[in-house]
């Protein structure tokens, strides 16, 4: 019966306070709401320890994702998975994998250098005040950092600052990756999806060591290209002849780093300032690519005297005068060689950073001595014919073998001819679902016994006509 009578009791002042604060809030004057709001919250903030900030989905108008919540939501998927007990699922890289977040009033606790802290998620659904029979709901998203008010300098200095950097690094890891190209003075792109990396790429072991080390020590070198007062970007020349494997090296190099491809188009570029524009617009994280770049423009012959006595007959020539206008209308662009060498490590190559940029030519030496220096190339890569050791990983990579009898003859062979990787390959593609490797390994002893023919009569046939001149 006491306890009855308790309750009742209890209840009754709870109902009092309900109906006293109603009165308050709905015929008191603002003002002296906002004041006994104030004097509240300082003094229950004297007996409360706890610090709480709150970090809102929406900036502003309500129009521009924070990207601090972007950030704090990617960072919390590592310890929602553990600790939530209502999840929400969203799907990530072309609907590939799934990622987990914590549901709205969730709460998850964590340590940080000995310190306990709490993140919740929250959401505020309002109504708008239009008149409708449906009318429209606001949700405003946040999450909420709790933790005692003694570690104040360490949780708002240094622990956010990790849980920022955190963050934007796992939106990297799990943004999909893009392949641009220009087109209209525009980049528009589809998904990148390329399957190649340094593990399939046929090339000798040291060396892709060597490249993937280069690669590696880039994209951790932030601090020290800001030391030594240089734009954060690295260029890379990629020659060879075709099917050594270029494109695919491209590839394999965006894959290892994470990094977005901008395959620019020079043809398509009208002049240096469209040039600049497009080069602006680049992110970082990219891997900016002009493949056969002795085809994309006649960059060299921009250096050539303009009074020189091959012009002047062209000049003075209406016929030649008329072709030449004629190929003119046909490649419009402008693009001059000092422009492309400003894009490169000129002052418009530190707009953004973290950047590679890889030129490919199958005939190097066409290229402009100045293009290609250290400096604006600074790394040189020959991409050769195959090799045993290239051709032990296209037969790892095909026919899932890393030995077999007929591999000391083609040592033998391989080593006395000349065959890119592309050829190889093709001859190691089974042409069954079930074939043998034998069948794919003796074709290629075929062809590489044919070439070493091929090669012998061509060289009887130079010896011969050496003879004779003689």
């Amino acid at each position: 019966m006491a306890f009855a009578e308790l309750f009742t009791r209890v209840g009754s002042i709870i109902g009092s306070l309900v109906f006293i604060w109603a009165i308050f809030q709905q015929y008191f004057p603002f003002e002296l709401r906002a004041c006994f709001e104030k004097y509240s919250h300082r003094f229950i903030s004297f007996f409360y320890p706890y610090v709480q900030i709150t970090f809102n989905e929406f900036t502003g108008e309500g129009f521009t994702r924070s990207e601090a919540y972007i950030a704090i939501q990617n960072y919390l998927t590592r310890n929602s998975s553990s600790q939530a007990k209502r999840l929400k699922a969203d799907s990530m890289k072309n609907n590939q994998s799934l990622v987990l977040t914590m549901d709205d009033h969730e709460e998850i606790a964590e340590q940080y250098e000995g310190v306990k802290l709490w993140w919740s998620s929250g959401r505020i659904i309002s109504k708008s005040q239009t008149i409708s029979f449906h009318p429209a709901t606001e949700e405003k998203r946040f999450f909420m950092l709790t933790f005692h008010r003694r570690h104040r300098d360490l949780i708002i200095g240094q622990y956010l600052n990790h849980v920022l950097k955190e963050g934007k690094a796992i939106k990297v890891k799990n943004r999909q990756r893009k392949l641009f190209t220009n087109q209209d003075a525009q980049w528009s792109h589809v998904v990148f999806e390329h399957p190649a990396t340094f593990r399939t790429l046929a090339m000798k072991p040291e060396k892709k060591k060597e490249i993937m080390d280069d690669l590696i020590a880039f994209s951790q070198a932030e601090k020290f290209y800001k030391e030594i007062g240089r734009a954060w970007k690295r260029g890379y020349l990629l020659y060879g002849p075709p099917g050594t494997g270029k494109s695919t090296m491209i590839a394999a190099m965006a894959n290892l780093l994470g990094y977005d491809i901008y395959d620019l188009e020079l043809t398509s570029v009208k002049n240096n300032i469209e040039l600049r524009r497009l080069l602006t617009e680049i992110s970082s994280k990219a891997v900016v690519v002009i493949e056969d770049i002795d085809c994309s423009l006649d960059l060299t012959g921009q250096r050539t005297n303009k009074n020189d006595k091959g012009r002047t007959e062209i000049e003075k020539d209406p016929i030649k005068r008329m072709m030449m206008r004629e190929t003119s209308d046909t490649n419009p662009s402008e693009v001059t060689l000092s422009g492309l060498l400003n894009f490169i490590d000129g002052l418009w190559s530190a707009c953004g950073g973290e950047r590679l940029i890889v030129f490919t030519t199958n005939y190097v030496e066409k290229l402009d001595p100045a293009l290609i220096r250290k400096g604006r190339m600074d790394k040189h890569i020959e991409m050769s014919f195959c090799g045993f050791e290239a051709f032990k990983i296209l037969a790892k990579n095909y026919l899932k073998i890393e030995s077999h009898p007929l591999f000391s003859k083609i040592e033998k062979l391989i080593g006395e001819t000349i065959i890119t990787p592309a050829d190889v390959a093709e001859h190691l593609m089974p042409k069954a679902v079930s074939g043998d490797p034998r069948d794919c390994l003796e074709s290629l002893i075929e062809a590489l016994k044919g070439l070493k023919e091929e090669e012998e009569r061509m060289n009887a046939e130079e010896n011969k006509k050496k003879e004779e001149i003689c």
